[in-house]
């Protein structure tokens, strides 16, 4: 055996389809062997055995291509394995031995000339490897590739082993689905889609079902212990404190933070279920009274503004919101379209660095503002006038008024002139805004936003607003942004949680009050495109919004409440807390800081009518005290006679009455007047 043969490793394995091997490997050897061995004769059958691999098998005979698979098999297993050199004897003529194989191959090569395989490139006749199958020994599984058209919904099912009556209804349907809609597959497509909702619609009943009884499951689980910081369960259940321990917490210096807010969360808890989670023998209005009294501890209220609020909202939902208070509002500025257009103003303000987005689809002018690289009460834009800083509930009152152009508008508390300037925008500058402020100096910051912003049809003025109608009046839109105790806005003013008293907003309903009945005499009912006031305040309590709005419409019967034209906002309350109010008020609207995004809020939009409408009730009911008393044997005689009350003789009894309730308010009475003399009575009818 020669040197290089005794050394030889076996092939590796074929990572692509093998082919069969030319006669130019051997040669190859033969010219290692012998330098002037010459091998021309070797490159015809090998370029015939490689054109042969890319024609097509149904060109070839059964018989030819069984002898060159035989031919291929002996000749792999001689050149893959050892054990084909061990024949070969020690000093063997190579050169015979690969001549005499070349002779072999040329037999059936030679016969490939009838094809014309000469004529014809190799890469154009090389077709697909899997064509020609040279090792019969081992067959490998077929591979699908799949389709480069259309996706069949088979390939990505499982598949299964046994298929069963289900999966063959699902193919059909699926094909169905498939296909196009006729009328010969409507009504089983129809049957299959309702099906398919109503099977939906049962696991979405059974998961909310599900869902219930864990949470059921986790109430009871709370009910023996509650996690601490650490997460551990504490060993001890919760306990509603007495009135003596919370006196000596009190002289104790307080409770601890974690303890207030664990209670806090057990009497939700509670009062959210009480008929089962409530200690015996306690009252719900224990737990409610507790519950406030930690509110007011925790976030920093008196106990009578922390209990006023409480007494707004459910009991979860009042947490809620006095988080929110806790949470400043996002920054929102106002385009100013008399100088510029939204979209041009926020491409300016990306280009400064500034993030801001649109406020919401219910206003075309606002944008809020997420985070600035440049102070943005102080840039270029702020200074030309084209946006004014404002809050996104001060956009409210100004949307529901709806000014048109050529009106005359008053705002009767203007300063600092956000909603002026706004109402003068939507005018295009056109008729007059009335800009009113009872305080004189803050009318110089309502004159500086006003030259600013560039609005010339605005006239500045400072006038206590119950003057306002003897000052000047006959105007078709009045928009009234009362003052308010603030409790909407206590996000940026804080103080509002312990100087507020009850005292505060019985004087501050008493001028509300007093306000809008002067916004409404203000306004001309003959006022072809107005005759609109609008109310609104900064706060969330009954006392100062709904309260007002139903003493108006009882004080003013020309009056009546209309749709605010605000897409969203919850509406006012119909009754609260044993007061009962006009069915209209649900007109009104109510934001929360909880629910919008934005600072409490309150907005009421009235109508005024003619008073002549006013002046027929009052006539239609004068008609109804009058009486007709008929003269039976004379008709004619008939006499009209009116049976109102008397004054004269009803005055006795208002006096009284007068008197009991100045006693009931430990007031002196003044003493009973003399009634007067017969004659004189008779005088005065005369």
């Amino acid at each position: 055996m020669g040197r290089r043969a005794k050394n030889k490793q076996s092939a590796p394995e074929p990572l692509e389809p093998t082919y069969p091997p030319s006669s130019r490997k051997n040669g190859k050897r033969k010219a290692v062997a012998e330098p002037d061995t010459d091998s021309k004769e070797t490159s015809r059958p090998s370029k015939k055995i490689k054109d042969l691999a890319g024609k097509k098998s149904g060109a070839i005979s059964n018989s030819k291509t069984v002898k060159l698979k035989a031919l291929k098999k002996q000749i792999s297993q001689n050149v893959d394995s050892d054990d084909g050199w061990e024949d070969v004897e020690d000093g063997a003529d190579l050169k015979k031995l690969a001549s005499s194989d070349e002779e072999d191959l040329e037999e059936f090569a030679g016969a490939l000339d009838e094809f014309e395989l000469a004529d014809q490139e190799d890469e154009s006749l090389r077709g697909p490897v899997q064509e020609f199958d040279f090792d019969s020994d081992e067959e490998d599984e077929p591979v699908f590739k799949p389709l480069k058209g259309k996706k069949s919904k088979q390939l990505e099912r499982p598949l299964k082993i046994i298929p069963s009556g289900k999966d063959s209804d699902d193919s059909d349907e699926e094909s169905d689905e498939d296909g196009p809609v006729t009328m010969a597959n409507m009504e089983a497509r129809s049957r299959a889609l309702d099906a398919k909702a109503a099977a939906e619609a049962e696991l979405d009943m059974e998961e909310f079902q599900g869902g219930a009884d864990d949470e059921e499951e986790d109430d009871e689980m709370d009910l023996d212990g509650e996690e601490d910081v650490n997460g551990d369960i504490d060993a001890e259940p919760f306990h509603l404190p007495t009135a003596a321990e919370r006196e000596e917490e009190k002289e104790a210096g307080g409770p601890d933070l974690h303890v207030v807010q664990r209670r806090m969360r057990e009497c939700v808890r509670v009062l959210g279920r009480f008929n089962r989670l409530a200690e015996k023998g306690r009252s719900r209005s224990e737990y409610v009274d507790q519950l406030t009294a930690d509110i007011a501890s925790y976030y920093g209220y008196n106990d009578f503004l922390a209990e006023k609020l409480f007494q707004l909202f459910p009991v979860a939902e009042a947490i809620e919101f006095f988080e929110a208070n806790e949470v400043p509002r996002p920054v929102t500025i106002r385009t100013n379209t008399l100088r510029t257009r939204r979209r041009d103003l926020a491409q300016a303000l990306v280009n400064r660095g500034v993030n801001l987005e649109p406020i919401g689809k219910w206003t075309n002018v606002g944008l809020q503002v997420f985070e600035s690289n440049v102070p943005i009460g102080a840039t270029p834009e702020y200074l030309a006038g084209h946006y004014m800083l404002q809050a996104a509930s001060s956009f409210l009152p100004v949307i529901a008024l709806s000014p048109q152009p050529g009106e005359r508008v008053l705002d009767m508390a203007s300063a600092p002139g956000g909603k002026t300037t706004h109402i003068a925008a939507l005018l295009q500058n056109t008729g007059v805004v009335f800009a009113n402020d009872a305080n004189k100096a803050r009318t110089k910051s309502l004159t500086a936003n006003v030259h600013r912003l560039g609005c010339k049809n605005v006239v500045v003025c400072s006038y206590d607003g119950r003057e306002f109608p003897k000052v000047m009046g006959g105007f078709d839109r009045v928009l009234l942004d009362a003052p308010c105790s603030g409790t909407g806005v206590i996000s940026k003013d804080s103080s509002v949680k312990v100087n507020k008293s009850d005292r505060d907003f019985t004087l501050l309903s008493h001028l509300q009050k007093q306000l809008i009945l002067c916004a409404i005499d203000s306004v001309s009912p003959e006022s072809k495109t107005g005759g609109y006031i609008v109310y609104s305040t900064c706060s969330v309590t009954v006392d100062e919004n709904e309260a007002v709005v139903d003493y108006a419409l009882r004080k003013r019967p020309n009056v009546k409440l209309v749709d605010t034209g605000l897409s969203f906002g919850r509406e006012g309350f119909t009754n609260f807390r044993g007061k009962i109010f006009n069915p209209s008020v649900k007109l009104t609207r109510r934001f929360y800081p909880h629910v919008h995004n934005m600072d409490g809020f309150f907005v009421a939009k009235f109508k005024v009518e003619k008073k002549t409408k006013a002046a027929a009730l009052s006539e239609e009911t004068s008609e109804e005290t009058s009486a007709m008393i008929v003269d039976d044997e004379n008709p004619e005689k008939s006499v009209k006679v009116d049976v109102g009350f008397d004054s004269d003789e009803d005055r006795p009894y208002l006096e009284e009455a007068k008197r009991r309730r100045m006693k009931a308010k430990g007031l002196r009475p003044p003493p009973r007047s003399k009634p007067p003399p017969a004659a004189a009575k008779s005088a005065i009818k005369v």
